[in-house]
């Protein structure tokens, strides 16, 4: 991959084995391996006998790729961006980290407006790099506690007054939730991390909160089973059990059918072993949760009190 900083004529420097680039990065081989695969973030060169070469360019831009993550930004949205661009989201970041306090948390009405303006276009492909473009500059937790939630209040309270269509609507939930599950696909995961399932109970089709709770608990180290939307009861039970959740999360922002969803709770939250939390989270559950026997259950209704009930002391294994 050539970035705007590189000369096509430019003479190559001594090639450097990956225990060099490790070495110098601080990344481990699995990771650079992965990034280099997976991501193309750079095209190492190989010796005579196969062995991968990495020239002094390849591990500058791999500081920075490594600079950008440890800010929150996962490498599939940083992997396409040039060394220039890097750096300067590197100085960026620097410069915020300099202040011990912020003076204040970017405003999201100018994106907003932005990404509705896109929305009003139908244009999938320019609404996914603006958003792209959010999370580089902003970071991830920025996105998620403070765009999402006013893009999709801007989004829904122009579909209920009639200035938006479903298609709209339909065209932002799915650019945001496919965005924000590739934070969760392309997140590192530490050896031996406390396993979450996510999902909508049956009866809610609305995916984006789900996804938020799966990034935000990506974002605290636990691995995540993400099962989507409109899970019945019985199989969110029968998935906890396969796949070793040590937390069940339910996103449950809108149902028709009140009464439904507080049975499909309440049959969740008596079929789990008892030492699973069940951690409730969306409008709905909110509504619900008068109706619920509170034991193990824990009903968080902003992503700093789901940080908070997944940094609470596990039981034992169920």
């Amino acid at each position: 991959m050539q970035t705007d900083s590189e000369s096509p004529h430019a003479a190559p420097s001594i090639g450097h084995p990956i225990a060099v680039v490790a070495s110098r990065t601080g990344l481990s081989r699995d990771v650079i391996r992965i990034w280099e695969r997976r991501y193309g973030a750079v095209a190492p060169s190989r010796s005579a006998g196969h062995q991968r070469l990495y020239t002094d360019a390849d591990i500058g831009r791999l500081c920075l790729l490594a600079a950008a993550t440890r800010h929150g930004r996962s490498i599939g949205l940083v992997a396409g961006l040039s060394d220039d661009e890097l750096a300067r989201l590197s100085a960026d970041d620097d410069s915020a980290q300099a202040s011990v306090v912020r003076d204040q948390t970017p405003s999201a009405d100018h994106a907003v407006a932005a990404a509705r303006a896109t929305t009003a276009a139908l244009d999938a492909h320019a609404l996914d790099a603006q958003l792209r473009r959010l999370v580089a500059r902003e970071g991830l937790g920025w996105f998620l506690e403070t765009f999402v939630p006013a893009f999709m209040r801007d989004i829904g309270d122009a579909w209920v007054a009639g200035t938006l269509s479903i298609a709209e609507e339909h065209l932002a939930s799915r650019v945001v939730k496919s965005l924000i599950l590739e934070t969760v696909r392309t997140a590192p995961m530490p050896a031996g991390a406390p396993r979450v399932l996510v999902a909508t109970p049956a009866g809610d089709l609305h995916a984006v909160g789900a996804a938020m709770v799966a990034a935000t608990a990506t974002t605290e180290g636990w691995a995540v089973t993400y099962l989507g939307v409109d899970v019945p009861a019985a199989d969110v039970v029968r998935a906890a059990a396969l796949s070793g959740a040590r937390v069940v999360a339910l996103s449950a922002v809108y149902t028709g059918d009140p009464e439904r969803l507080v049975d499909e709770l309440r049959a969740v939250r008596e079929q789990l072993p008892a030492a699973i939390p069940l951690v409730l989270g969306g409008a709905a559950a909110a509504g619900a949760a008068a109706a619920l026997d509170r034991r193990g259950t824990i009903i968080c209704d902003s992503l700093a009190a789901l940080r908070a009930a997944l940094a609470m002391p596990l039981g034992p294994r169920a």
